[in-house]
């Protein structure tokens, strides 16, 4: 039996509650046994029952679980720094897309690279969201939209993850855009592959968990949606949906009414999607980080979602195009700087509330006696530190089931 204690720690945020009273604890400890937390206590009744643990003295640190990260379009090529410099220059995300930069871009560099060179150049890009307090990630597909590149985008995370000590969680997202040999009058046909022959092949080899769909004008229409989405979930694919990103076009209430277990961006909800989003079980997963560096004024609204009762989560969104960071802590500066989130609502957000998006039931995101020893100690003194010092990584360590990794 393998037992660690960590002591000295100046606050432990336990992800259970973004209430105060109950998600934040001082003058306490954490005991882990065996990979997972045993206790959190007062350190001197920990060292009484734990005589021969092995200690770490956090020296006043602050303990929060690992970041859940449910958003992430980490597998991909190249990067497209050259999209950046023509939004700067005032040129629209959509109009990139139509001269062919955005998602296609990817498409056409992913299709030229191999599964095995996929591999490694990926695996530096989770070395660096570790070193920023995630231990656990959902990944999509979408970069290759054939059915061969999706398989190979999937299996590459599959090989990721066993790699370890990442959890990689992966999405099938073959309806992230048309590729450019389906635009125009043979849409439809693209749809008829997704359904026949692409979802029951991700399905058969077991390479995904959730099936996502882009909806939003000029990409796919709510019918497409739902064709896509239901036709995964007769595969065994839970559904999910990028939904109300830049325009409002009842993606959130698509998502509600099919039991999705996220709707994922919400820039432009409704007010009929906030209430669709609060009756129902469907995670609401803001990505701050993607609309601030689209340079969008209006962002999700957390502040209303929240207070309507929904169940929020942060995310990155990570990916070459329009958040190329892998940094929770920026998403959290974002979602208390411009989405009315406290702090402790932002990290909850990302911890517990990014397991929740990814139907994770094993204690993912908590300190709580019993659930995985995924902890992060950070130089501060304080939880709002977390945010309140952006650009700056306060990331000390990072323990996965019990085992140091950073």
């Amino acid at each position: 039996m393998s037992t660690l204690l960590f002591l000295e720690l100046a606050e432990v945020v336990t992800g259970t509650s973004s209430a105060p009273e109950e998600g934040l604890r001082s003058g306490v400890g954490i005991a882990v046994e065996n990979g997972r937390i045993a206790e959190l206590a007062p350190d001197t009744e920990l060292l009484a029952r734990y005589p021969g643990a092995e200690v770490v003295r956090a020296g006043g640190a602050v303990a929060t679980p690992g970041f859940v990260d449910s958003h992430t379009h980490a597998l991909f090529g190249c990067w497209r720094a050259a999209e950046f410099a023509l939004r700067s220059r005032g040129v629209s995300y959509m109009e990139i897309a139509r001269r062919g930069g955005g998602i296609n871009a990817s498409v056409r560099d992913l299709r030229q690279r191999s599964e095995d060179e996929l591999v490694e150049i990926t695996r530096p890009r989770l070395r660096e969201m570790l070193r920023h307090g995630t231990t656990t990630a959902e990944v999509k597909s979408g970069y290759g939209l054939t059915t061969e590149d999706e398989l190979k985008m999937l299996r590459a995370i599959r090989r990721l993850d066993a790699e370890g000590p990442l959890d990689l969680v992966p999405t099938f997202l073959g309806a992230h855009e048309f590729p450019p040999e389906f635009r125009g009058s043979n849409r439809s046909d693209y749809v008829d592959l997704l359904v026949n022959e692409m979802i029951p092949a991700v399905a058969e080899a077991g390479l995904a968990r959730f099936c996502d769909v882009f909806l939003e004008p000029g990409v796919f229409t709510p019918p497409e949606a739902r064709r896509i989405l239901e036709a995964g979930l007769a595969h065994g694919l839970l559904p999910k949906l990028h939904a109300d990103e830049l325009e409002n076009s009842a993606g959130a209430e698509l998502a509600a009414e099919l039991h999705a277990v996220s709707a994922d961006h919400l820039g432009a909800i409704s007010d009929a999607g906030i209430r669709a989003l609060a009756r129902s079980r469907t995670v609401a997963t803001l990505l701050p980080a993607t609309l601030f560096f689209l340079g969008k004024k209006q962002h999700a609204p957390a502040r209303r979602l929240v207070d309507a009762g929904a169940v929020v989560a942060l995310a990155t969104d990570f990916n070459p195009g329009s958040a190329p960071s892998p940094s929770m802590p920026l998403v959290l500066t974002i979602a208390c700087a411009s989405l009315g989130l406290d702090p402790l609502e932002a990290i909850v957000a990302a911890t517990a509330g990014g397991a929740r998006a990814l139907a994770l039931d094993d204690g993912r995101g908590t300190l709580a006696p019993g659930a995985p020893a995924d902890l992060v100690l950070w130089d501060a003194a304080d939880h709002r530190e977390i945010p309140y010092r952006f650009g700056t990584n306060l990331v000390t360590a990072v323990w996965k089931r019990g085992l140091r990794v950073v």
